[in-house]
């Protein structure tokens, strides 16, 4: 069975609480956005472009059996691990269990406070971004 959202977020909090130092924990966002599987071609459009964020990233939403599928890519080291964690939170959720579920690790990591001003704005482009698709979704069903 699936780990749910929380222990999700709670086994992200983990990882990055074995890091003391901001460089390892930029070090471990760049090796999560190396890992991610490459974004098709086909989805890197206009439509699937983040507003806000400062690098390109491009979000690709699909609903498959009551669920919400998130494929992402960015051309930032950073921002793609960061783009990593919210996928591995929400992608292959209901609308309902992402819209019911803040991304609290996000604070609890001190990743807000160490993201330039820019950088941050993403992160808030995107998770809104994601939240934008588990309301459409959930509008239709």
């Amino acid at each position: 069975m699936m780990a749910t959202i929380k222990e999700v977020q709670e086994s992200i909090i983990a990882e990055f609480g074995d890091f003391d130092d901001w460089l390892d924990r930029y070090q471990l966002l760049i090796d999560l956005g190396s890992e991610q599987e490459p974004l098709p071609e086909e989805y890197k459009t206009d439509n699937n472009l983040i507003e806000g964020c400062q690098s390109r990233v491009w979000l690709q939403a699909d609903y498959v059996d009551g669920k919400i599928i998130f494929r992402a890519e960015s051309d930032a080291l950073i921002v793609k691990g960061i783009v990593a964690l919210l996928i591995k939170v929400y992608s292959g959720r209901t609308p309902d269990e992402i819209l019911n579920n803040e991304p609290y690790f996000v604070e609890a990591i001190g990743l807000k406070e160490h993201l330039s001003p820019t950088r941050s704005n993403g992160l808030v482009a995107m998770i809104k971004q994601m939240r934008l698709y588990a309301l459409a979704f959930k509008a239709k069903t």
